[in-house]
């Protein structure tokens, strides 16, 4: 009997289908014992554990590179001479009769528009 047909399951009995899951129990269980002996692992239904990454001499060249680009970056910066900040722009102001001659132009356009007018 093939547990891979639909139809042969469907005409298991209950008893049938317990069985076939503790055969398929004891299947797994037995895979994962031999898997752990093939491995080479001292306990057993642990698989052995990957190791993957990068060797130490690759994390080794990738640090000095790193170490590198950050002493030619404080080079770069050590050699520039200190500089003062940049002075702020003097705030331009504007002379007594501009600022009248606005408020001037400004009381007639708001008192126009109060108005109507436009």
């Amino acid at each position: 009997m093939l547990l891979s047909d639909p139809m042969n399951l469907i005409d298991l009995t209950i008893n049938q289908l317990k069985r076939a899951a503790e055969i398929k129990q004891q299947i797994e269980d037995l895979n994962k014992d031999l898997a752990s002996i093939l491995s080479g692992s001292t306990k057993p239904g642990l698989a052995a554990k990957k190791t993957g990454g990068m060797s130490a001499s690759v994390k080794k060249k990738i640090a000095a590179a790193q170490k590198a680009r950050w002493a030619k970056l404080q080079g770069a910066k050590a050699a520039t001479p200190l500089a003062k900040p940049a002075t702020k722009a003097k705030k331009k102001s504007m002379s007594p009769a501009a600022r009248a001659k606005l408020s001037a132009k400004l009381k007639a356009f708001w008192a126009a528009k109060k108005s109507g007018k436009k």
